[in-house]
């Protein structure tokens, strides 16, 4: 079984990829941020390097999605392929960061690399609003998200909503905005009695 977690920048989305790991023994796949070779030059200058840093997201991702296509265990992933694009390619062609001949590249190996794998059985989709997400980017401190701009938040939280409302798979949808899941156990069970049920059919 395939569970993704999808979410803006600074969600939880990581978090909630490991402890819901550990609560039900599945097997996460994050997401490749803290080594990726283009990410912090991808914040100094967003057009110059926007191509090489979804590229080299799409590559890995990919090779999750081979990877996980082949197991017979529960696998849990911090942030999937089909947002990856639909949100963060999209918002970057958008805004004129991707020229179309880069975007138009990028989405044909995008459809060849999808034609050939499944969506996650369940997508698990944690909805902030900006304020949220400004709050907990500035609380974990990563020196190359300080300089993100509100407009760009924004956006992404529309490209997220419209790609839940037209995502085909089965979606659990949970407003972060008043849950601090790490922190207060009460919480974290409030998301896992969701999950419980969607999956199982408890409670």
């Amino acid at each position: 079984m395939h569970i993704g977690v999808a979410g803006n920048i600074g969600s939880g989305k990581t978090t909630l990829t490991r402890m819901l790991a550990a609560h039900y023994g599945w097997i996460p796949k994050y997401e490749a941020v803290s080594y990726n070779p283009f990410l912090e030059d991808y914040y100094k200058d967003i057009p110059r390097w926007s191509f090489n840093l979804e590229i080299y997201f799409l590559t890995q991702r990919m090779k999750d999605l081979i990877e996980i296509s082949k197991s017979s265990e529960v696998i849990i992933q911090d942030r999937t392929i089909f947002e990856g694009v639909q949100v963060f390619v999209a918002n970057n062609y958008q805004m004129g960061n991707l020229s179309k001949r880069e975007y138009d590249s990028y989405m044909d190996l995008f459809n060849l690399m999808v034609s050939m794998v499944k969506s996650p059985d369940l997508m698990i989709y944690l909805k902030s609003s900006i304020p949220h997400l400004v709050a907990q980017i500035q609380k974990r401190g990563r020196d190359y998200e300080q300089s993100m701009s509100l407009e760009y938040l924004g956006n992404l939280n529309k490209r997220y909503e419209e790609f839940i409302s037209s995502y085909k798979g089965t979606v659990l949808t949970i407003d972060t905005d008043n849950l601090d899941f790490e922190n207060i156990p009460q919480d974290f069970q409030k998301i896992t009695d969701r999950i419980d049920t969607q999956l199982y059919g408890l409670f």
